[in-house]
């Protein structure tokens, strides 16, 4: 043997490495996307899936907008280049949305950043990263029930988070007293997590009384409001849904919305949004853009272009904005219908009347849910959340008599 042979030294088996990743320890399954699987592998005919946040048509598809599959054939035929557009995206994309979200009056563009991102889940991590840069001892105040991937978001930026009540259980309906009453115990310079519409999971917005009454609290306390808005055109339509979101933005010195274009423009796996921060003046404005770039640098370098630029040639065509326009209030219309429905099959259903968007929770234990599950196949959120707009005319009745067995 060679002295070289001599020196090696013998490499230890894999039993006796220490793996990198030994000291993970395995996280839960998301239990939405555990019912999802379920789901997709039941064989019965008759089930029906309440549980999956997508819109549904009367046959229960959930197809491409005709506005969008107009815009894509352009974006084919004119699309010269696959090259990067850079971290902040479609920058037009971003300045189209601005008076869909602002309004067309909207005066403060001096300071106002703010970029695409992929889609709302996006734009979220990129507000609480800001959010933990310029203040890590903010806490992050939010209305329970709420999304569920908006605790995960917010815990994994380093943020604390404390709920307050938003939701009465019994009565179904939001306890605007207690909602007041919590805010003005919070301290300066906290962060108010707020829907901008279509409340997920309850349905239960805020009129525009009360978003004048929050916005006078959140001003007074020096409160940084978050608006998450993911289902702007859904609830009462696209001027009125962002009515007290604009209120609320005039009345205060910073504000961030988080916006999504999935369900509006039925873009769900393109992963198209956008973040807009309004900030105290032009100078700050500079330093918050660059650190929302500094930030997508790291975590996706540039946001997938397709979905963004199917909305920007949407937005930029007359002719097709009010295709889009027509459809998505046709949506709103099915969503109001299969509430209606529901209402009149029951009064179990009644409070759904008042209630806006794609979502509602429906009082049921576990065991129920899961009863209905076995012997229904009816799939629904383990918190008792259902997508009304799953639901087809065909299917209406027997969830509905499905629900009057378990209640």
């Amino acid at each position: 043997m060679t002295a070289y042979a001599e020196n090696i030294t013998e490499r230890p088996s894999h039993s006796e490495k220490k793996s990198v990743f030994s000291n993970l320890k395995s996280q839960p399954a998301d239990a939405l996307l555990e019912l999802i699987a379920l789901c997709r592998e039941d064989t019965r005919e008759n089930k029906i899936d309440v549980g999956v946040g997508v819109f549904c048509d009367d046959q229960g598809h959930t197809p491409v907008m005709r506005a969008v599959k107009a815009a894509e054939i352009q974006l084919i035929h004119e699309q010269n280049t696959k090259s990067y557009l850079g971290s902040a995206g479609d920058i037009e994309f971003f300045l189209r949305l601005i008076p869909v979200v602002f309004g067309n009056d909207f005066k403060d563009h001096e300071r106002l950043s703010g970029l695409q991102t992929p889609g709302g889940t996006g734009a979220l991590r990129l507000a609480f990263d800001l959010i933990h840069a310029g203040n890590p001892n903010a806490d992050i105040h939010y209305g329970n029930p709420t999304w569920v991937n908006h605790l995960q978001i917010i815990a994994n930026t380093g943020l604390n988070s404390i709920s307050h009540p938003f939701y009465n259980r019994e009565k179904r309906q939001i306890d605007f007293d207690a909602v007041l009453d919590d805010l003005k115990q919070v301290k300066r310079g906290d962060v108010i997590l707020l829907h901008g519409c279509c409340h997920n999971p309850t349905g239960c917005d805020f009129t525009f009384d009360q978003w004048k009454a929050l916005s006078e609290v959140i001003s007074q306390k020096g409160l940084l409001p978050v608006i998450d808005l993911a289902y702007q055109g859904l609830g009462d339509g696209l001027e009125e849904d962002v009515a007290g979101l604009r209120w609320l933005s005039q009345q205060v010195d910073e504000m961030i919305v988080t916006y999504s274009c999935d369900k509006n423009f039925g873009l769900y796996r393109e992963r198209t949004g956008a973040i807009f921060v309004l900030s105290q003046n032009a100078e700050s404005r500079k330093i918050v853009q660059s650190n929302l770039i500094a930030s997508t640098r790291t975590h996706w370098s540039m946001p997938p272009d397709h979905g963004a630029a199917a909305v920007r040639i949407i937005l930029e065509n007359e002719a097709l904005y009010d295709s889009w326009q027509t459809e998505l209030n046709a949506m709103q219309q099915r969503i109001s219908g299969n509430r209606q429905s529901l209402a009149k099959a029951d009064s179990y259903f009644a409070p759904l009347l008042q209630q806006k968007g794609m979502f509602s929770i429906l009082p049921l234990s576990p065991e129920q849910i899961k009863k209905l599950r076995i012997e229904n196949a009816i799939y629904m959120a383990p918190s008792g959340r259902i997508n009304v707009a799953g639901l087809t005319p065909t299917t209406i009745d027997p969830f509905v008599k499905a629900i009057q067995k378990v209640i």
